[in-house]
């Protein structure tokens, strides 16, 4: 039978869009057979700042930087969680051409909404980093990314990651220097400055976490982070997750 493409992206600045396309793979078709699309808008305000069509509030800007090979099941996690938050989340390609498609770490293809380059003329709430390997290296690599997570940094504003990221993508640069977690690898652990232990480290405006095994709770910490605990505990009890 013929491989399972699965197409999964989002609408930059699009609160709760979330689109996806399914198809059987083949050389002599457009893989396109089936499309989901749920509605829930939001627009950019004359600031440039996203907010919700149905509230008018201004809703947090979260970024998510991906790569080749970066892991879908955090990227997923993150970004559909802080969208049942009801953040803004745009997810943006490192890739130096330019290119929006990524292939994750497991084969999945998601199509970034916009580069990091035009995601750079823009500022951001959080940038919050999946792991997975080598994409989290990709991450470390992006000069872009990386002034971005140290503007951030010295803006005393929110960034996170989770996996390999902590130690692969954050620390080489001087951004993760206070207690932090990442995949327990014992190279990934080595390299942290101050590992600690625990699914979700908490350390001042930086977040981390271990995998795709705690994904749910790294996301449901970042909107904890924005919107205050009792809106988190709402949403994990309509998840049926645990905290």
């Amino acid at each position: 039978s013929l491989p399972l493409l699965c197409l999964v992206w989002r609408s930059a600045g699009n609160n709760h869009g979330v689109q996806a396309a399914f198809s059987r793979a083949s050389t002599s078709s457009r893989p396109l057979s089936l499309s989901i699309h749920r509605v829930g808008r939001a627009f950019l305000s004359n600031s440039g700042r996203a907010m919700s069509a149905s509230t008018s509030e201004v809703a947090p800007r979260v970024l998510v930087p991906i790569a080749d090979d970066s892991e879908e099941i955090e990227t997923t996690c993150i970004t559909d969680t802080l969208t049942r938050f009801g953040a803004s989340v745009v997810v943006a390609s490192v890739k130096a051409d330019g290119e929006l498609v990524c292939k994750m770490s497991r084969g999945v293809k998601f199509l970034a909404d916009v580069t990091i380059a035009d995601a750079s003329k823009e500022e951001w709430d959080y940038i919050v980093c999946p792991g997975g390997m080598p994409g989290a290296k990709h991450l470390s690599d992006c000069e872009t990314l990386i002034d971005m997570l140290k503007k951030q940094k010295a803006a005393e504003k929110k960034y996170a990651a989770i996996c390999a990221a902590p130690a692969v993508t954050l620390t080489p640069h001087g951004l993760a220097d206070d207690p932090a977690t990442c995949y327990p690898a014992p190279a990934f652990l080595e390299a942290l400055k101050n590992p600690v232990e625990g699914d979700v480290v908490v350390s001042g405006n930086v977040v981390t976490s271990k995998g795709p095994g705690t994904a749910l709770k790294f996301a449901l910490q970042l909107g904890e982070e924005l919107y205050g605990k009792e809106k988190a505990d709402q949403i994990a009890a309509e998840m049926l997750v645990s905290r």
